[in-house]
C-alpha cells in the first residue's frame, strides 16, 4: 500500500459479514493501528444485522453500507458515494459469492445464471465501476476471491467451478490490461477451510430431490460428496483467518501476484496440475473420488 500519501487508502469489501469476510474485516480493523485504511464493509441488507452482534459498528474510518452485489443501483449507489466524500475506491476487495451444489443435469438455466451472476458477473461489475478512479489515480488493487474450484473441477459442484473458472480468465485478463497503470489484480484461491460452510451450502431444486432419494441414478454422487466435503473441511489445516492473513498480505505487497494459494491443498492441487500429464491427472483424480465405484450403480 502507498504509505507516502496522507490520505487514506479506501478499502471496499463485499460480503463481510459472515465466513471468509468477516475474518477479512477483522484483519483489516486490526491493521488500521498501522496503516491509514478507511473501511467500508458491506452486506446485503438482510444481513447488515450481523455487523452488530459481531461487535462491529459504524466509526470514524469505517463505513458499513448494504450492497447486494447483483443490485446495479446499489453498486453504483456505494461507490458513488465513496467517489464524492473519499475520492475513490483504492482497494477493492470481491469476497461475496455463492456455492451450488449440484450436477449438471439438475441446474435449471435460472439457478445457473443466479450462480454466474453473483460469483463471475457481478466482481466483474464492480471492477468497472472502481477502475476510472484507479486508472486515473494511476494505482489501486482489485483482490477477488476465487477457490480452488476455479483450477479444478468437483463433481456435485459443476456451476460453482464454472463461475470461478470465469472469474479466474476475467483476472487475467484484467492483470494485463491494468498493469500500465499500476492497478494489480491478484487472485486468492482457497481450498477447504476447517469451519461449518458445507452445512450452508445451497441445494438447486432438483439436486436437493436427488440427495434425498436413494432411487436416484445420482443420489451415490451426493452422498459421498456431502461426507467427503465434510471431512475434509473438518479436518483442513487453513481456516478463515488463514486465508485472510494472506489477503492482508496482497494490500500490503507492493506489486502482489496474479495468484496467491490460500491453504496447501491449494497448492499441491496446482502442482499436480503441472507435474502430471493432463490425462493421467484426470484419471488419478476421478479413480480417488469417494468410492467411485458405487456411483451410477442404480
Amino acid at each position: 500500500m502507498n504509505r507516502k500519501s496522507n490520505r487514506h487508502q479506501v478499502v471496499l469489501v463485499t460480503g463481510a459479514s459472515v465466513g471468509l469476510g468477516l475474518a477479512i474485516a477483522r484483519l483489516l480493523i486490526h491493521e488500521q493501528r498501522h496503516a491509514k485504511l478507511h473501511l467500508v464493509l458491506t452486506a446485503r441488507p438482510k444481513s447488515l444485522g450481523r455487523f452488530r452482534s459481531n461487535d462491529i459498528v459504524e466509526r470514524d474510518g469505517l463505513w458499513i453500507r448494504p450492497l447486494d452485489v447483483t443490485d446495479s443501483q446499489q453498486r453504483h449507489a456505494v461507490v458513488d458515494e465513496i467517489e464524492s466524500k473519499l475520492g475513490g475506491v483504492d482497494i477493492l476487495i470481491n469476497n461475496a459469492g455463492v456455492a451450488y451444489r449440484s450436477c449438471v443435469e439438475h441446474v435449471t438455466e435460472p439457478e445457473r445464471l443466479h450462480q454466474m451472476n453473483i460469483n463471475f458477473r457481478s466482481p466483474l461489475e464492480l471492477a468497472r465501476c472502481v477502475l476510472p478512479g484507479m486508472r486515473a489515480r494511476r494505482s489501486g488493487k482489485i483482490i477477488n476471491i476465487s477457490s480452488v474450484g476455479g483450477m479444478m473441477a468437483m463433481p456435485t459442484m459443476s456451476v460453482y467451478s464454472a463461475s470461478k473458472f470465469a472469474l479466474e480468465g476475467a483476472s487475467e485478463a484484467l492483470f494485463y490490461e491494468l498493469k500500465p497503470w499500476n492497478v494489480s489484480v491478484t487472485l486468492i484461491q482457497p481450498g477447504f477451510m476447517r469451519s461449518d460452510a458445507f452445512e450452508k451450502v445451497p441445494y438447486t431444486i432438483k439436486s436437493a430431490e436427488a440427495s434425498a432419494d436413494p432411487a436416484n441414478p445420482y443420489h451415490e454422487h451426493y452422498h459421498h460428496m456431502e461426507r467427503f466435503i465434510e471431512r475434509a473441511m473438518h479436518r483442513a489445516p487453513a481456516t478463515p483467518e488463514s486465508v485472510a492473513a494472506k489477503v492482508i498480505k496482497v494490500i500490503r505487497h507492493r506489486s502482489p501476484p496474479l495468484r496467491v494459494y490460500g491453504g496447501i491443498d491449494a497448492l499441491l492441487f496446482s502442482l499436480l496440475r503441472r507435474i502430471l500429464p493432463r490425462r493421467f491427472y484426470n484419471w488419478f483424480l476421478y479413480w480417488n473420488l469417494p468410492k467411485i465405484r458405487e456411483w451410477g450403480t442404480r
